[in-house]
């Protein structure tokens, strides 16, 4: 009923799960579209091009700086991630919403550009528990750890601007949670504008008839 879709932003800090409860979100809702970020990185095995990433060239990547095609972008070693613009546009010109997972510094980029945006800030229960999870999953060393556990106690600072807290104690009842988000938010009355206006017109044209 609403005209346009609804833009979440989804940050968190590594090890948090959230890209687990993103993906599980989109997949039970098919009103919601998961935004494709651009890179400049080669693809990995098991990815695919408009999947997983958008993958282009560093030429591409820094003309679509200078064209403003991107919502947000940064540079993390060598290569360049950022936000396609029209893709997202184009997805809540269609009343669909769109999920994005993107670190703090992008969400308020992204915020400030479309003050509309919902962000969202998942994050375990305890500093202890992200420390857990990093050294289970197994994928980082010992000083990848400590950058990653650094760089949370950076984002932690972020938190308070955000619009909703997600503690990831259970990736069920995370996800729940999520969707009820969602769902507030599509039922916020500023967001049912278009739906009001004809329910107003339908009640006065009923009236005039009685």
């Amino acid at each position: 009923m609403a005209d346009k879709g609804v833009l979440f932003i989804v940050s968190g800090f590594a090890g948090a799960g959230k890209g687990t409860v993103t993906k599980q979100v989109v997949k039970e809702d098919e009103n919601i579209k998961l935004s494709i970020s651009a890179t400049t990185r080669d693809m990995r095995k098991g990815e695919a091009e408009g999947v997983d990433y958008f993958y282009i060239t560093k030429e591409e990547f820094e003309q679509k700086i200078k064209n403003r095609e991107l919502l947000e972008y940064a540079k993390y070693g060598d290569n360049y991630y950022g936000t396609p613009r029209d893709y997202v546009k184009k997805m809540l010109e269609e009343g669909k919403d769109v999920l994005l997972e993107i670190e703090v510094l992008g969400a308020a980029k992204i915020k400030a550009s479309l003050p509309k945006t919902v962000r969202i800030f998942v994050t375990p229960p305890s500093a202890k528990e992200l420390k857990n999870r990093l050294v289970s999953r197994g994928r980082d060393s010992a000083e990848d750890i400590e950058k990653r556990l650094n760089r949370a106690v950076d984002e932690a600072e972020d938190i308070d601007d955000y619009d909703y807290l997600l503690i990831n104690d259970s990736i069920e009842q995370c996800v729940k949670d999520l969707h009820s988000i969602i769902e507030a938010e599509r039922m916020k009355v500023k967001r049912q504008l278009p739906f009001i206006s004809r329910i107003k017109k339908e009640l006065a044209e009923l009236n005039e008839e009685e």
